[in-house]
C-alpha cells in the first residue's frame, strides 16, 4: 500500500494516532488557560460524553477521563486547528499520543490497545503507524499559525494565544 492508502486506512479506523508536531508541543488548550478553565473545559466534554470514553465506551482506574484535543492541519495555510474537545480514557487517549507513550516506555500497551480497539493484525498495525509517523515528519517542518476559536464556546478569548 502508498503511504496515501496507508494514512487513509489509519484515518477510518475508530482509534487513530494523533501525532502532534514538534514545533506544537505545549501550544495546547491545557497548557494555555488557567487551572480553573481547564477544569471547566474538560468536565464540560466528561458530561458530554456521558462521562464514557467516546472511543471504546470505557472508563479508566486511576481516574476515569481525560480531556483529548482534535487537531486539524490545513498545509496549504499553515493553520493547526483544534476542531474538538473529546472524553477519553486514559489507555484510548495514550494512543492518541503514541510518540509520547514510546519516549515513556509503554509502546506495547498502547500497541495492544489499538491493535484491539481496531481489530488490526500485528502486520496491519505495523504497516500504517509508519506512515503516521511519516506525516508527523512531515508537518514538524511547518510552522504553524494556532486557531483555538473553539473556546469561544466556553466563553474564552482565544486571541490571547494567537501564535505567530
Amino acid at each position: 500500500m502508498t503511504k496515501k492508502e496507508l494514512l487513509e486506512k489509519h484515518n477510518s479506523l475508530k482509534l487513530q494516532i494523533e501525532l502532534v508536531p514538534q514545533g506544537c508541543w505545549f501550544t495546547n488548550v491545557r497548557s494555555n488557560v488557567t487551572k480553573k478553565e481547564w477544569d471547566f473545559i474538560r468536565k464540560h466534554t466528561y458530561v458530554d460524553a456521558g462521562c464514557r470514553c467516546e472511543i471504546c465506551n470505557g472508563v479508566g482506574s486511576r481516574h476515569p477521563l481525560e480531556c483529548h484535543e482534535v487537531w486539524s492541519y490545513d498545509t496549504e495555510k499553515k493553520i493547526q486547528k483544534i476542531e474538538k474537545l473529546r472524553a477519553l480514557c486514559p489507555a484510548c487517549h495514550e494512543v492518541k499520543h503514541f510518540g509520547f507513550a514510546i519516549s515513556r516506555g509503554f509502546r506495547e500497551r498502547a500497541f495492544g490497545h489499538f491493535i484491539g480497539i481496531n481489530s488490526l493484525s500485528v502486520k496491519e498495525a505495523n504497516e500504517i503507524i509508519p506512515a503516521v509517523f511519516e506525516q508527523w515528519n512531515d508537518r514538524c517542518f511547518i510552522n504553524w499559525s494556532l486557531n483555538l476559536d473553539i473556546l469561544k464556546k466556553f466563553n474564552i478569548d482565544s486571541s490571547r494565544f494567537k501564535k505567530d
